[in-house]
């Protein structure tokens, strides 16, 4: 189970999160993009020395996948079912869970969705390509929710502007 965060944050708006989503979509995503933002992660996660697991799926494909230490195979179990909540509902896992939060519920007493397959907790972004939608998911496991996603929404936000340059 991902470790409680016991350090005070500030925990980003619904808003917030919609329009990280709408300003993080991709030119294009190749098997080489892919590369190079699985590469990243992996990359500002051992600056931090971030106990991770970093995976990056595309239709249906692993494109990467690394383990870095003080991670456990827990952490591949919350990638899958962090990243089915990205392709069901096509939004950002930590979005969903705020979405159901925002409602007064949780995700798990209100999505009717089996817990054990999924896991509205922050780590999983979509790969959003311009004019085709979403096609993927890249998700982090291993720091708190609100930490994971935020280094998913970093190395987005790097590998975004190096293509727009």
């Amino acid at each position: 189970m991902e470790a409680p965060d016991n350090t005070p944050q500030i925990v980003p708006s619904i808003e917030e999160l919609e329009a990280q989503q709408r300003r993080l979509v991709l030119p294009r995503f190749t098997y080489e993009d892919a590369w190079a933002l699985g590469s990243l992660l992996v990359e500002l996660a051992r600056e931090r020395q971030a106990p991770v697991a970093v995976d990056i799926h595309r239709a249906g494909q692993q494109l990467f996948h690394a383990a870095l230490p003080g991670s456990s195979p827990d952490n591949d179990a919350w990638i899958d079912r962090k990243r089915r909540v990205v392709e069901r509902y096509g939004s950002a896992s930590y979005l969903v869970g705020a979405r159901f939060r925002a409602k007064g519920t949780t995700f798990e007493d209100s999505s009717r969705l089996d817990p054990d397959v999924y896991a509205a907790h922050g780590g999983s972004f979509p790969i959003d390509v311009e004019g085709v939608g979403v096609i993927g998911a890249v998700t982090v496991s291993g720091l708190p929710q609100l930490q994971d996603h935020a280094l998913v929404v970093e190395a987005l936000e790097r590998l975004v502007e190096g293509m727009r340059d």
